[in-house]
């Protein structure tokens, strides 16, 4: 039975993250979206890690369940560090079996940073080190380079990264099972680069409130077990890895270059037309994901990897209706009417994606018919740039005066 997993979050624990990022909000929201299965994110931290010994129950196969939503135990590290004459800065999910693997990996890497200040702890080991020590604990440890392509903080990333997962991580590098997109890349520009068609391509929401679970995740078919998880990232199989739940990559904050406090954007022709250099100030300028993707891709834009599964974009139940009743996400008026969706059709993502039009247009015909637009791709975006999360008009209104052009994806 398929299910849909997302293995990327984080606890009320790390920086930026709403205090309902608990247990009890964690499985209250999963419920909502119709995910089966969540990282636990965090944990290294000492207080997280007490509360998910105290109050998960162990399934017996890698998995735990609280209140009938199960899941795996799972980290998001930072390394800073220099290599090359170069600072490198890159972020790596990390997942586990068992508390004993967690307190093993703890143990070690207590040794080499503060675990107590943040739920995303930060070292000054290389990925290479950090990678050598986790497989010295267990092989069965899987290590995912988190949201690949953004400037800051990734694999490939623009200011602090690599151009090859061989060169980050030398001789551990075919033990790295799968690269993560990111809000702003799908799959599709990933498949651009042949480096990583020995990858699985994975997407998470890299949630830092209870909202936002589910935004981006996988489709997995496969034993509900610890074991079966990582045979099916590890595999790349399209029957076990069934398909990737997407934001539209436009829409995420870094998807095109730019220098947001002179509010200058630019596409990647346009970079390189113009330079890398902001026309107001003249200091550089945030260079997106697609402009990286560019620099390394070695295959045309368009082109489709072989036995690679298919991917969805979506943009979230709440934007939706926020849009239709022309009020902001989080508001009362937005989340009563989210919660009468999921409640009525079983979860957001069978609103997203199964739930037929007509029996949507019994509740709201405006919001299912902003459903529809958005099942059929036919939504207006301004990309997003330099941390500014990208503008979706899903009705297409006019648009905001001084703005380029918004991208047309029919």
């Amino acid at each position: 039975m398929p299910f849909i997993a997302d293995l990327h979050i984080h606890s009320k624990y790390s920086r930026a993250t709403s205090k309902d990022m608990d247990l009890e909000g964690l499985s209250k929201w999963a419920k909502l979206k119709g995910v089966s299965l969540l990282g636990t994110g965090d944990f290294t931290h000492p207080l997280w890690l007490a509360e998910l010994k105290e109050k998960l129950e162990p399934l017996g196969n890698g998995f735990f369940s609280y209140k009938d939503t199960q899941f795996v135990l799972t980290v998001e590290v930072s390394n800073i560090y220099s290599q090359d004459g170069a600072l490198r800065k890159i972020h790596q999910l990390i997942l586990a079996p068992d508390f004993k693997t967690v307190d093993a990996i703890n143990s070690e890497l207590k040794k080499h940073g503060n675990l107590e200040g943040d739920g995303r702890p930060t070292f000054g080991l290389s990925a290479k080190e950090l990678a050598r020590r986790l497989f010295q604990i267990s092989e069965d440890i899987v290590v995912i380079p988190a949201h690949v392509w953004t400037p800051w903080f990734s694999l490939f990333g623009s200011n602090s990264g690599f151009n090859s997962l061989e060169e980050c991580y030398q001789e551990f590098a075919p033990r790295i099972l799968a690269a993560e997109t990111g809000l702003s890349s799908d799959p599709s520009m990933n498949w651009r680069l042949s480096a990583l068609d020995s990858m699985a391509i994975v997407s998470f929401s890299d949630a830092h409130s209870p909202a936002k679970i589910g935004r981006e995740a996988c489709v997995f078919a496969t034993d509900l077990s610890y074991t079966g998880l990582r045979e099916a990232i590890k595999g790349r199989a399209p029957d076990k890895l069934l398909r990737t739940i997407e934001f539209f990559p436009e829409e995420g904050k870094y998807h095109f270059s730019g220098h947001r406090n002179c509010s200058v954007i630019q596409s990647p022709s346009e970079t390189r037309e113009k330079g890398a250099l902001c026309p107001v100030c003249h200091k550089k300028l945030t260079l997106g994901v697609m402009h990286r993707v560019e620099e390394l891709a070695d295959r045309p834009e368009g082109f489709e990897a072989q036995n690679s599964p298919p991917f969805k974009c979506l943009i979230p139940l709440e934007e939706i209706i926020a849009e239709a009743l022309g009020k902001q996400t989080g508001t009362v008026a937005v989340r009563n009417e989210y919660m009468r969706f999921v409640s009525t059709f079983g979860g957001e993502f069978n609103v997203l994606l199964d739930t037929p039009l007509d029996d949507l247009k019994q509740l709201d015909s405006k919001i299912a018919e902003g459903i529809k637009i958005v099942r059929e791709g036919k939504v207006k975006i301004f990309p997003g740039f330099d941390g500014v999360y990208g503008k979706v008009s899903i009705f297409h209104q006019t648009e905001t005066a001084g703005e380029p052009a918004q991208l047309d994806l029919f």
